[in-house]
């Protein structure tokens, strides 16, 4: 990757709504139209799903930071489908002792993207 946008863009920061919301113990900068991939949600694909949990918005440059959350804020998107993560792949061995163990995992997440943020 050549460098960060938002590093040499820093005249950008303040005019474009975005917000930090959080699901699945992970948190996720977002901005209207932004695609996430985020931990399995059991939603249909098509169906609009609501993040109440959103910790900070900057609307225009005015920040508001919650404590924890911001009061009546929510972040509207849509599923855009279900997929599977890559293999992680975990390999235990013991040198001289013929013992090896190979264990796989593929996280389930959900693709939403972002429609709007509400205030």
């Amino acid at each position: 990757m050549a460098g960060c946008f938002w590093c040499y863009h820093r005249s950008l920061i303040g005019k474009i709504m975005y917000a930090v919301l959080e699901t699945g113990s992970k948190q996720y900068r977002v901005v209207a139209g932004d695609k996430l991939e985020v931990e399995r949600l059991y939603i249909e694909e098509g169906k609009p799903v609501t993040f109440a949990r959103v910790l900070l918005v900057n609307n225009d440059g005015k920040l508001s930071i919650g404590n924890p959350t911001v009061a009546n804020a929510s972040v509207v998107a849509d599923v855009v489908g279900h997929i599977r993560g890559p293999k992680k792949v975990a390999f235990k061995m013991k040198r001289r002792k013929g013992y090896h163990r190979t264990v796989g995992h593929r996280q389930e997440l959900t693709v939403v993207k972002i429609t709007e943020i509400k205030l």
